[in-house]
This record gives C-alpha cells, sequence and structure tokens, in this order.
C-alpha cells in the first residue's frame, strides 16, 4: 500500500518502521522526530498524505488531530481511509469523522495498547471505531502493527474503549501500589505477596504482567528505575479524558476520580513527572496515613 504516516515520535516511529519493513512504501512527516528506517520524508503534513491508500496520525491531542485533519483532508484522494491511532477526546474523533465522510473519505480512530516496547515489536492492540469497509481497508496493515484488532463499533468508539480500559488500568496499578505499601509495613515479604495474589482473586494485569516492585514477577520499568514503558504523564492524560467522557455521558465513576486526582498530585505536585505510572509504589513506600 501507498501509505502516509503522521507523527512519527515514541510510538508513531516504531509503527512507520514496521510497516516498511513489511515492504509498504511509507512517506511519513513529523516536526522534530527522526525519519525511521525505511520511511521517505516529506515536507509536510499534506505532501505525507498526498494519493496515499491511508494516512495514519499518532498525534498528542485532539486539538492538533483536528487541525491536522483540516490540513490533511484536501490533499488526501477519494476513498482513501485515514486512521487515527492518537488517544483524544470521542468528541474529537467523531468530529473528524464527519469531517472525512463529507469529503468521500473513510475514518478509523484506533488507539493502541502495547506501550513503546508493543509498537517496536508489532503486538499492539488497537480498539477500533469506524465503518466495516474501512476496517477491512486498514486490516493487513493492524496486522503487521499488532497482535489484534478489535472492531468496536461506530466512530469514536475505539476511543471509547481505549479510556473504559486505562481508567481499569490506572486503578487497578494504584491498589496494586497500595496493596504492596501497606505489605511492607505488615512484615509480608514482597515474594510472597506476589506468588499469592498472583494466583489469588488479587489477580490482574497490573500485578501479574507489570508488577510495580522490582525484583518480583516478570522484568517490568520497576526493573529499570521505573523509566517509563508509559509515563505516569500519560496515564493522568487518559484519565483526564475518561472523567470528562464521564462527565459527558452523567456516569458516575468515583474510582476514576480519584485515580485523576492521585496521579495530578503525583505528576504535577511530585516527583512522578516522566517516571512510569507504576512509580506510584514508592510514592506509597514513603507516605503515612493521612
Amino acid at each position: 500500500m501507498q501509505i502516509g504516516f503522521i507523527g512519527l515520535g515514541n510510538m508513531g516511529g516504531p509503527m512507520a518502521r514496521n510497516l516498511a519493513a513489511a515492504g509498504h512504501s511509507v512517506t511519513g512527516f513529523d516536526l522534530s522526530a527522526p525519519m525511521p528506517e525505511g520511511v521517505t520524508a516529506a515536507a509536510t503534513a499534506a505532501e505525507a498524505a498526498d494519493a496515499r491508500d491511508v494516512v495514519i496520525t499518532m498525534l498528542p491531542n485532539g486539538a492538533i488531530l483536528k487541525s491536522v485533519a483540516a490540513d490533511i483532508l484536501p490533499s488526501m484522494q477519494a476513498g482513501s481511509v485515514l486512521v487515527d491511532c492518537s488517544t483524544v477526546e470521542v468528541d474529537a474523533a467523531r468530529a473528524v469523522a464527519a469531517d472525512c465522510a463529507a469529503s468521500g473519505l473513510g475514518f478509523l480512530d484506533a488507539p493502541v495498547s502495547g506501550g513503546v516496547g508493543g509498537a517496536a515489536a508489532g503486538t499492539l492492540t488497537f480498539m477500533v471505531g469506524g465503518d466495516d469497509k474501512s476496517f477491512e481497508a486498514a486490516g493487513p496493515l493492524f496486522e503487521i502493527m499488532g497482535q489484534k484488532a478489535v472492531h468496536c463499533g461506530g466512530a469514536g468508539n475505539g476511543q471509547a474503549a481505549k479510556i473504559c480500559n486505562n481508567m481499569i488500568l490506572g486503578v487497578t496499578m494504584i491498589a496494586t501500589c497500595e496493596a504492596f505499601a501497606l505489605a511492607d509495613k505488615l512484615g509480608l515479604d514482597r515474594q510472597s505477596m506476589f506468588d499469592v495474589v498472583s494466583t489469588s482473586s488479587g489477580y490482574s494485569w497490573s500485578l501479574n504482567a507489570y508488577c510495580p516492585a522490582p525484583g518480583v514477577g516478570p522484568q517490568s520499568p520497576a526493573d529499570n528505575d521505573y523509566k517509563p514503558g508509559f509515563a505516569a504523564e500519560l496515564m493522568l492524560k487518559d484519565l483526564r479524558l475518561s472523567q470528562a467522557a464521564a462527565e459527558a455521558a452523567d456516569a458516575d465513576t468515583p474510582m476514576g476520580a480519584a485515580a485523576r486526582t492521585l496521579y495530578e498530585d503525583f505528576v504535577e505536585k511530585e516527583n512522578g513527572k516522566g517516571q512510569d505510572f507504576s512509580a506510584m509504589l514508592p510514592r506509597f513506600e514513603q507516605r503515612g496515613r493521612s
């Protein structure tokens, strides 16, 4: 396929490289990130999108997505598909979908799970919203960049799935860190704690696959001084998105709201920015009951 790729940072760069390595013709654009191996550089985003079969974007937020879409849609050929892999507001995704439809273009909102490691390894999970025809067209690309793509329904539903998933992740990571900090103060060995909980009713991805305690369980950012696999500020972004969506939908999400507040404190008032989101464990270790 002829592919345009806009946004070649920590996530987009490896994704574009994997597409090029699979034999697709990839033209990329980014304001500052280096061009991945095998990707041809374009001078502008509109140039990267010109006459492409599929254009993929990986951008920081919904405002930038809408700005980029306004720039590139006139350059895209009729019948081509814009696949946005950013994590943005549900309303932003649906607004761009409407603009694409008005221009005779397909649109998919396809945020990802799996972090930088998954992007490099081609093992991401895509949560996809949009019409069947566009999903079918982009299917071969999802297979290269990831291990699974779930079609969640109409435009915006991919973003809905992503923010609900990451609200669960933020809440369970906090609970896991709290439990380890409590176990420490009760004199329970961390390995014993892991061995019990990882095979009991406290089992969760946050514990079993991404344990926040160094030296316990499989390798995780905790074993690398909490250098981010998924940065705390990105978790905060997703929790803010979840709570904005909950407010708009009149949904009661007290645990999600509490997680947002804790990550706000961690990132904005403490030392959490630039650390992995699992670095909540040393935070709780240092604190008493207040």
